[in-house]
């Protein structure tokens, strides 16, 4: 007989947010921070090669910091949460009355009455205690669990992804005004990530558009003044 909570998250989102989350930032950052340089070069410059190789090795640069910055954030998340769970382990070993009761006042406090929190307490506690803690007192679960590899590789990926459609531009566009192909070509990228990461999440459409080219604009506009003001022509 099939298990009626075996895919019971297959039609929410949440289960989507650890790698939703690094795919978006890692994509984000590589359109704007790869468009950003190639338009801050392409504002000082009027010959492709620096352009192309700025942004080149932006993106290449880019890709293995977003990959190595989000491991070791997760993974300092995971030494915390670990480092919780070996407290609490110790907890309910030295004064499993007292974590019995903080247990059972976590539940009064979401609203089960008092002889009810504290006979729910007890069958949790006589079935799993650690894991109905770790769930309950700690808030770590399956879901939100941090997951280093899997929040570096989709960083990684996403942002030379992202980082790609920049450098087609400054491949294959008109090195004259390079700047303002460089930026419509983001906006419309940026605006296309918005909207596939507000379907995959279920959040809003047009606040996500709106959210990605908004920050996005001010973004590249100033790397472009930065561009203008520092105007050395590159060789």
């Amino acid at each position: 007989m099939e298990n009626p909570n075996e895919n019971y998250l297959d039609n929410h989102y949440i289960h989507k947010s650890n790698w939703l989350r690094a795919a978006v930032l890692g994509a984000n950052d590589g359109i704007l921070s790869t468009s950003s340089l190639a338009i801050g070069v392409a504002a000082a410059s009027e010959f492709r090669e620096p352009i192309v190789l700025a942004t080149i090795a932006g993106l290449v640069a880019g890709a293995l910091s977003m990959a190595a910055g989000e491991y070791v954030s997760v993974s300092s998340q995971t030494d915390v949460e670990q480092a919780d769970i070996e407290r609490e382990k110790i907890e309910l070993k030295e004064m499993p009355e007292l974590e019995l009761q903080r247990l059972a006042s976590i539940y009064e406090e979401r609203g089960l009455k008092k002889e009810t929190a504290l006979l729910v307490a007890k069958e949790l506690t006589a079935h799993d205690a650690l894991g109905a803690h770790i769930r309950d007192e700690l808030g770590i679960n399956e879901i939100s669990q941090a997951n280093p590899l899997q929040a570096a590789f989709a960083s990684g990926i996403a942002f030379t992804v992202g980082g790609i459609l920049p450098l087609f531009v400054t491949l294959f566009f008109p090195v004259h005004k390079m700047e303002y192909f460089l930026y419509g070509l983001a906006i419309i990228f940026l605006a296309i990530l918005g909207a596939l990461a507000a379907k995959t999440g279920g959040s809003s459409i047009v606040k996500a558009v709106f959210r990605v080219t908004f920050w996005g604009t001010i973004a590249m506009a100033l790397t472009a003044l930065v561009g203008h003001l520092f105007g050395v022509q590159l060789a």
